[in-house]
């Protein structure tokens, strides 16, 4: 027997788009994890590889509120990346109470190699939306979460 189809949550999710965002966001995360399982770099430290290289060395405080890290969470993730070779965390020179995260050259090289598979990753989780879809729900959820017109 067919499994029945779904009734009730698309009256659910058009009635709280709440519910909506966090069923959404949630399969995006799973499919996002998968994805870093593959190439074998977590969704966490991709970021974090993906910002040193943008922004330079930044304390590890730093990190973690930019990428919307847990502080604890963000400890693991760059002891990961440290054991890894892929950054170099010392006391910063300017506050010896954080560290400084610097990504090495085999950070760099294996971002590379990361980002060659986001396009491929973003047009699989995203192909229920048009191209001109993603730019309206990107800058939506730029306006949720108050990062609208941030970077221009």
């Amino acid at each position: 027997m067919p499994a029945a189809r779904p009734s009730y949550f698309p009256a659910l999710a058009a009635e709280r788009p709440d519910i909506a965002l966090c069923r959404a966001s949630a399969a995006v995360a799973k499919a996002g994890e998968a994805h870093a399982a593959a190439t074998e770099l977590g969704v966490g430290q991709h970021l974090v590889l993906k910002m040193l290289d943008a922004v330079g060395d930044c304390a590890q405080q730093t990190l973690a509120a930019e990428l919307r890290i847990d502080r604890s969470v963000m400890v693991t993730v760059c002891d990961d990346l440290e054991r890894s070779g892929h950054i170099r965390r010392e006391r910063n020179p300017k506050d010896r109470r954080s560290y400084a995260v610097t990504i090495t050259a085999a950070g760099r090289a294996r971002l590379r190699t990361a980002e060659v598979a986001i396009p491929g990753f973003l047009a699989g989780a995203f192909a229920a939306l048009t191209p001109e879809e993603r730019v309206q729900l990107t800058t939506l959820l730029g306006k949720l979460l108050g990062t609208e017109g941030a970077s221009e």
